[in-house]
């Protein structure tokens, strides 16, 4: 049977990888609660979901595949919060809207890689998924100046496949711990108890700025301001990641 490694790390530098491996030999591993390996010798694929974190740190992050409407006054409220998070959009909606991207990364947020075809890359050919990455890769580089370094596959799906072939692209992938279910506009008090309740150090939190989330702008003061009041820093993932260790959580 094979297996997924999902990876809760604050790093995700690939060298420190290779050097725990060097230094580990194939029989050791370090079993944390419920018999989880935090370190091994085999190089299986990884997406990251959260962070190992000492302090209070966590991503907010925001997927962006259709629409112009709610996601300027989701910008507009992580302005006046002073909040910064990840926004991975699709290239297919930022080539339409560049504005939005320029937006983004002028208001201090980063962006990461969410496909072109917002479909399963599940159901795809490796050729078809690689293609689609790249495909993204090059449309989001050419609106925003800046290439992306991380990858959600479109609707949060992959498999080993997918993870292999996101890594030969030199793209992290970033799944997330926490989930707002906000694309369901289950109402804004659901969404805040979503997050908060839930919330510890290292979260990576799933929100939408897509027209189909219709409550998440009303949710998120309430969210930020409960999760400041709980003494929550919030980062973008790049900063969530910068400089800690790694470990590893087995999916099948």
């Amino acid at each position: 049977m094979n297996f997924i490694w999902v990876w809760n790390a604050k790093t995700i530098k690939r060298y420190m990888i290779i050097a725990i491996a060097a230094f580990f030999t194939a029989g050791i591993l370090f079993v944390e609660r419920s018999q989880i390996p935090v370190f091994s010798t085999d190089e299986e694929p990884f997406a990251i979901y959260k962070v190992d974190a000492e302090d209070k740190e966590i991503a907010l992050t925001f997927n962006i595949s259709w629409g112009e409407e709610r996601a300027t006054p989701i910008l507009d409220t992580l302005k006046e919060l002073d909040i910064a998070g990840t926004f991975f959009v699709s290239a297919e909606w930022a080539e339409r809207h560049p504005e939005i991207v320029e937006r983004i990364l002028e208001d201090g947020h980063e962006l990461g890689n969410h496909g072109y075809e917002h479909d399963h890359y599940t159901k795809w050919d490796d050729e078809k998924i690689k293609s689609d990455i790249q495909k993204s890769n090059r449309i989001i580089t050419e609106v925003s100046n800046e290439t992306p370094k991380y990858l959600r596959p479109p609707n949060g799906t992959f498999d080993e496949r997918v993870l292999n072939i996101a890594a030969d692209l030199n793209y992290d992938v970033i799944h997330w711990s926490i989930n707002s279910e906000d694309w369901k506009n289950p109402g804004v008090d659901t969404i805040v108890e979503n997050v908060i309740s839930e919330v510890t150090n290292g979260d990576i939190v799933l929100m939408h700025a897509s027209d189909s989330a219709k409550q998440t702008n009303e949710a998120l003061p309430e969210i930020i301001d409960q999760l400041k009041s709980s003494g929550f820093n919030f980062n973008t993932i790049s900063e969530l990641l910068s400089g800690a260790e790694i470990s590893s959580k087995e999916v099948h």
